[in-house]
């Protein structure tokens, strides 16, 4: 039975638009060839980190978040940024009797903003900055799995990308879900991978508690 769902970050609960269209900014590149080249860099395999290389050669993703919150402009995302199913899906997977957690590839600054938003929601938010791991690396799954108090079988996590998400939480024993939104989903969403993986495939993330209690139900 799944008895505990972990939410991924970007592209899951919050919708990244605006985030990177802000990088575009502070690279001086126009949005609309950022977000191309951002898709091409995906859609290639490759690490989106690198889709900063291709304007900036040398660029350090790291370092430049850190001179954007010198020159005041931090990375940042609020309520208006979360996707509209995530308040009522939470509320409702709460209302089933399922343990909530928050486990994504987030910096420090972005944990304390997962926290302002979601700390009366949620019984874990947990981030790869303060685990010291990063997905897909398997000890970020170790560390989620240490979180949640239950076993690995009895966790469904949720995310929108095979390489990143479902594939190591698989590895890690965990039960899946892709969503299908953002870049990651929408590139990766016909491949046969992103078609056999998962435990569940969903268009909005309000479809899980129906997915879960039908699951459960078979399990009994």
């Amino acid at each position: 039975m799944i008895r505990a769902v972990v939410f991924d970050v970007g592209e899951c609960l919050v919708d990244e638009t605006r985030e990177y269209g802000t990088w575009a900014d502070w690279l001086g590149v126009p949005r609309h060839t950022f977000h191309a080249m951002f898709g091409a860099v995906i859609a290639q395999g490759r690490d989106y980190r690198e889709t900063f290389q291709e304007f900036r050669p040398g660029f350090d993703l790291y370092e430049q978040r850190e001179a954007r919150a010198r020159a005041g402009q931090p990375e940042h995302f609020g309520e208006s940024d979360l996707y509209a199913d995530v308040r009522p899906a939470l509320n409702q997977l709460r209302a089933d009797g399922l343990w909530l957690g928050i486990a994504g590839n987030q910096t420090v600054r972005a944990g304390r903003i997962l926290r302002e938003l979601f700390s009366d929601d949620v019984d874990l938010i947990g981030t790869s900055d303060d685990w010291g791991a990063s997905k897909p690396d398997p000890l970020f799954f170790e560390r989620v799995a240490e979180a949640v108090p239950f076993e690995n079988s009895e966790i469904l996590y949720v995310g929108d990308r095979v390489d990143n998400d479902l594939r190591p939480a698989v590895a890690a024993g965990m039960e899946t879900a892709l969503v299908h939104r953002g870049p990651w989903a929408t590139i990766q969403w016909n491949t046969e991978e992103a078609e056999k993986l998962p435990t569940f495939r969903v268009e909005s993330l309000s479809e899980l508690s129906g997915q879960i209690i039908e699951f459960n139900a078979r399990g009994r």
